[in-house]
């Protein structure tokens, strides 16, 4: 029964990017409606537009509440956030008005969801650069929900089919990102992978451990980072009773989970385990100059709420060609919609 569906709440993103037309075309495809009750949290102006630029057949109904949905899936029912001058927006262009804009969609989401009122949340792209313009400090959606949750304990995971990727640390320099390898932040995100297995139905979850330098540092030639903190990390979530294996050298573990021998990957920084998810997920077609697959999710791990989103940004360069990939958003609810189940059950 839809009923029985959960309710996901999808915010907009920014207005000047793709976000609103992604949406408008997930909205009318019947993947969406079989997997979860949608909600928009936005503008229905700017969905409006949206919806006559891709062409969908979908109506635009604003409502003030989410209690107010009707979950009709010939209409978007958009949760209106705010005003946003519609005249003003510029497709493309970094704006504080949209940093703005976009900030308070993925705050009012995060409320709807710690107040029950929704099940899950997915977010469509924002643009660090106009948050910032607007004169709001944020390094990205993950940051903002551990903010607005009061959590202190998360990770990022990125998932392509049975491909999945968990981070030690995310939105920071490389050389920064080396200092952060610390067993006690290695050990945690172990056992934040091994409860997002266990979430998705995985009952023993195989975890694998990349290792942070060349050779996962050939014994400390390359470096101490494996010897002194990540294999220390290892050997007590083994202790713990977890299967873990490690360190694996980054240039080969990531092939042995896409053949199946690993479940889960702990990778030590952002490109370490955005690049191979990636290379799996997005496609582009140098004919059509665009891209022809944008597939993958990410999922902030140790919420006390269910977040996923697109794995991709705004993409201004596409913003308004009505021609933007929706693949990745599908996913991103079909993904916060199981996660949701699974809650229930």
């Amino acid at each position: 029964m839809v009923d029985a569906l959960p309710i996901v709440g999808i915010t907009m993103g920014d207005p000047a990017g793709i976000g609103p037309e992604i949406a408008a075309m997930a909205f009318a495809d019947a993947r969406c409606h079989a997997s979860c009750r949608p909600l928009l949290i936005g503008d229905a102006e700017i969905m409006a537009r949206a919806v006559a630029l891709t062409g969908v057949t979908l109506r635009v109904r604003t409502i003030a509440r989410a209690d107010e949905a009707r979950f009709d899936p010939t209409t978007i029912d958009v949760l209106q956030v705010g005003h946003f001058d519609v005249a003003a927006l510029v497709r493309g262009r970094v704006s504080a008005a949209c940093g703005r804009a976009s900030y308070g969609y993925v705050v009012r989401t995060i409320e709807l969801a710690m107040a029950g009122k929704i099940q899950a949340t997915v977010t469509n792209p924002i643009n660090k650069e106009a948050v910032s313009a607007a004169g709001i400090h944020c390094t990205g959606h993950t940051e903002i929900y551990a903010e607005h949750t009061g959590t202190s304990r998360y990770t990022m995971m990125l998932a392509e089919g049975t491909f999945r990727v968990v981070h030690v640390s995310t939105h920071v320099s490389l050389r920064e990102a080396c200092d952060l390898v610390k067993k006690a932040r290695v050990l945690e995100v172990i056992g934040l992978a091994n409860d997002a297995c266990h979430s998705l139905g995985i009952p023993t979850p195989r975890i694998a451990v990349a290792g942070l330098n060349p050779h996962s540092g050939e014994n400390g030639l390359f470096g101490t980072e494996e010897k002194e903190e990540i294999l220390p990390a290892i050997q007590e979530a083994v202790a713990l009773g977890l299967t873990v294996d490690g360190p694996v050298p980054a240039d080969t573990v990531f092939s042995k989970l896409h053949g199946g021998l690993y479940d889960i990957v702990v990778a030590m920084y952002h490109d370490q385990g955005h690049i191979p998810t990636k290379l799996l997920g997005f496609r582009y077609d140098p004919e059509k100059q665009r891209w022809a697959s944008v597939a993958g999710v990410n999922i902030t791990l140790g919420l006390p709420i269910i977040r996923t989103s697109v794995d991709h940004g705004t993409a201004f360069d596409l913003a308004g060609s009505g021609t933007a990939n929706f693949d990745s958003l599908i996913n991103a609810i079909a993904y916060a919609a199981a996660l949701a189940k699974g809650r229930r059950s």
